[in-house]
C-alpha cells in the first residue's frame, strides 16, 4: 500500500477523502489537538492502515514526528481562517492567518517533498482555496493566506520540472462547501467587531449579507470537490490544477479577468 499522509483530517472535506482512500492506502490521518486526536482514534478504530497523530502544525515536536515517516502522497489540508476588516483588523490575527496557512503548511511541504526528491517519486497535493482568487470583503487576511499558497505552489511546480524526478505537485481549489468552516470564518469575527471597529454599527447587515451568501451559494455536496482529491490520489500523472465546484471556479476566473 501506498503511504498518505493527511492533514487537517478531523472532519469535512478530508474525512470524505480517507472514506473514499481507506481500502486501498496506508493513512496517516493528522489533527490540531488532542481531543481532535481522541475523536478520530474513536472514529478509525479497528483499521489496521490508519494510524492517526497529533500534529499542530506550529509545534515543532509535533512536525518533527512527520522526518521518519515514509510517505509517498502528501495531502497538505491544514488551516485556519481569520476574518475581520483589513482597515481595523488585529495584526495578530493576520500573523496567525500567515503562520499556519502559508509558513507552517509550507515547512511541511519542504520537510516531505525534499525526501520524495532525493528518492525520485512521490506526490504533494496542497490545499489551496478559489478565495485566493476571487477575495471578499471582511476576509482579506484568509484571501491573501490562500492566494500566498497558490502563488507559491505554482513557482515551486516551476522549479520541479526543472529537476529530473518524477515527484508530482497537485494544488486543490474549493469554493464554498458547507463543512462548518466558512460558518466559523464569517462569524470570527465580531468578537472583535461588535466592540471596537469602523464598522460595528454595520455588523448585524454584514452579518445578514454573510448568511444570504452561505445559503445561496455553499455547496451541500461534496463530490465534486472529493472526486477532484480522489483524482489527484490516484492517478499517477494528474493535472496540475483541480477547481470545484465549476460554477464558482468559472466566476473567480472572470472576475480576476478585472482586477
Amino acid at each position: 500500500m501506498e503511504k498518505v499522509l493527511i492533514t487537517g483530517a478531523r472532519s469535512g472535506l478530508m474525512s470524505h477523502l480517507i472514506d473514499r482512500l481507506v481500502n486501498d492506502y496506508y493513512i496517516y490521518v493528522t489533527v490540531h489537538t488532542e481531543s481532535q486526536l481522541k475523536a478520530v482514534l474513536k472514529k478509525y478504530k479497528g483499521y489496521d492502515n490508519i494510524k492517526c497523530l497529533k500534529l499542530d502544525m506550529l509545534d515543532d515536536k509535533d512536525t518533527n514526528k512527520i522526518k521518519d515517516l515514509d510517505i509517498d502522497i502528501l495531502v497538505s489540508s491544514a488551516a485556519i481562517g481569520e476574518s475581520g476588516s483589513l482597515l481595523d483588523l488585529p495584526l495578530k490575527k493576520l500573523k496567525a492567518n500567515f503562520e499556519v496557512n502559508v509558513f507552517a503548511n509550507f515547512k511541511l511541504v519542504q520537510m516531505v517533498l525534499q525526501k520524495m526528491v532525493n528518492r525520485g517519486y512521490g506526490k504533494v497535493i496542497i490545499m489551496g482555496s478559489l478565495a485566493g482568487l476571487m477575495p471578499f470583503p471582511f476576509g482579506g487576511a484568509y484571501s491573501a493566506s490562500k492566494a500566498s499558497i497558490i502563488k507559491l505552489t505554482e513557482a515551486l511546480n516551476f522549479e520541479l520540472k526543472l529537476l529530473d524526478t518524477k515527484v508530482k505537485l497537485v494544488l486543490i481549489l474549493p469554493g464554498l462547501y458547507r463543512t462548518g468552516f466558512n460558518k466559523l470564518l464569517f462569524d470570527g469575527k465580531y468578537d472583535f467587531m461588535d466592540r471596537d471597529s469602523y464598522f460595528k454599527y454595520y455588523t448585524d447587515l454584514i452579518r445578514k449579507s454573510e448568511n444570504i451568501v452561505l445559503k445561496l451559494f455553499e455547496k451541500k455536496r461534496f463530490d465534486s470537490i472529493i472526486n477532484k482529491l480522489e483524482i489527484a490520489v490516484r492517478n499517477p500523472n494528474p493535472k496540475f490544477i483541480y477547481r470545484a465546484p465549476f460554477s464558482q471556479s468559472f466566476f473567480a476566473r472572470i472576475l480576476a479577468l478585472f482586477y
